[in-house]
C-alpha cells in the first residue's frame, strides 16, 4: 500500500522506528542517556577535546542550511547540529564545521569529524561501515521534472517506466529509481545534485529524483519551469535521516540519545515546522 504524507509527529514516528528497529537489522545502537556522567562534555572522546566537529557536504543546500554556511544556525539540519551539540553540553563557539564529500563520508575508513549530518538515509549497507544515531528526520524520494517533461502531470509509477532519471550518487534517491521504479532505461548518477539539476536544465533526463524538501526548494527557488512530479512509495521500513559517525564510534550512543531526547522534547518537530514546513503536499506515485 502506498503510504499518505505524514501525519505522525517526528517524536512518535522516530519511536515507531527505534521499536520495529530493535526486532530488524535495521536497529540503531541503543541510545545513553545523553545527561549521564558517561555523556558529559568532559568525558566524550572527542577529535579535539572540549570542542565538537561536525562535518556536512559543500555545498550545503537549502533547506537544510541556508547561504552554504552550516555555522549560522539556519536551516534545519544547521538548527539540529547545534540542539544535539548543546544537549551534549557543547556551547556554540564549541562547535567546529567541516566538509566533507558525501560519498566520502559514507565510505568505510577512519573519519575527520565526531559526526556528520548530511542527509544520510540509514541503510543496513551503509551501517556495515559506519554508525548512525537515531532518526532525526523521516524522509520521502520524490521526483521533479521540467513543465516540458514527457513525465510531467504522470500520476503512477507505470508511467516513469522509459523514463530517463537520474540521481546524486551514493545517495537513496538513486536506489529509489533501481528499486522502487526500476525503469527500462539506465538511470544516471551525478557527482553531485548541482551536476544532476544541469543536466535536468538542458534535457539530459525526463526527470531528477531528490528528497522532499530538497524537491520543494529546487522547484520554487533554483529551477522556475521545474515541477514536482510526485512522491514515490516507501518499501519496508521507512527511510529516515540519521547522524553519520565513524564505525564502533565511543559517540554513538550518546549522541544517539541526545537526538532521542530532542524528539522526545518535541524539538525536532519545531524544528521540523520551522525550516521544512513547506513539504506538506506533495502528491502520491501509485
Amino acid at each position: 500500500m502506498v503510504s499518505t504524507s505524514r501525519t505522525l509527529t517526528l517524536a512518535a514516528a522516530g519511536a515507531v522506528l527505534l521499536a520495529a528497529g530493535a526486532c530488524t537489522p535495521q536497529a540503531t545502537p541503543a541510545p545513553l542517556p545523553s545527561g549521564s556522567a558517561t555523556c558529559t562534555k568532559e568525558s566524550l572522546p572527542t577529535r579535539t577535546p572540549g570542542k565538537l566537529t561536525i562535518a556536512t557536504d559543500e555545498p550545503a543546500y537549502q533547506p537544510w542550511f541556508v547561504d552554504d554556511k552550516p555555522d549560522n544556525g539556519e536551516g534545519f539540519e544547521s538548527a539540529v547540529a547545534y540542539a544535539v551539540a548543546e544537549k551534549l553540553g557543547y556551547a556554540r563557539d564549541e562547535v567546529v564545521w567541516t566538509r566533507v564529500r558525501f560519498d566520502s563520508a559514507i565510505a568505510p575508513g577512519p573519519k575527520e569529524f565526531d559526526f556528520d549530518i548530511n542527509q544520510f538515509s540509514i541503510t543496513d549497507e551503509r551501517k556495515q561501515a559506519v554508525d548512525f544515531s537515531a532518526p532525526y528526520y523521516l524522509v520521502r524520494q520524490t521526483i521533479i521534472a521540467l513543465k516540458s517533461s514527457k513525465i510531467a502531470g504522470k500520476t503512477a509509477l507505470a508511467d516513469l517506466k522509459d523514463a530517463k532519471l537520474g540521481a546524486q550518487v551514493g545517495t537513496t534517491s538513486y536506489q529509489a529509481i533501481t528499486d522502487v521504479i526500476k525503469p527500462t532505461v539506465e538511470p544516471q548518477v551525478y557527482n553531485s545534485n548541482d551536476d544532476a539539476k544541469k543536466a535536468l536544465q538542458n534535457g539530459q533526463l525526463d526527470g531528477l529524483v531528490v528528497d522532499l524538501p530538497t524537491a520543494f526548494y529546487i522547484t520554487a527557488a533554483e529551477i522556475d519551469d521545474a515541477v514536482i512530479v510526485g512522491q514515490l512509495p516507501q518499501v519496508g521500513t521507512p527511510e529516515a535521516f540519521g547522524l553519520l559517525l565513524d564505525k564502533d564510534s565511543p559517540l554513538t550512543g550518546c549522541v544517539s540519545g541526545a537526538v532521542g531526547q530532542l524528539s522526545a522534547d518535541g524539538v525536532l518537530k519545531q524544528l521540523e515546522q520551522q525550516w521544512l514546513a513547506q513539504v506538506a503536499g506533495a502528491p502520491e506515485l501509485t
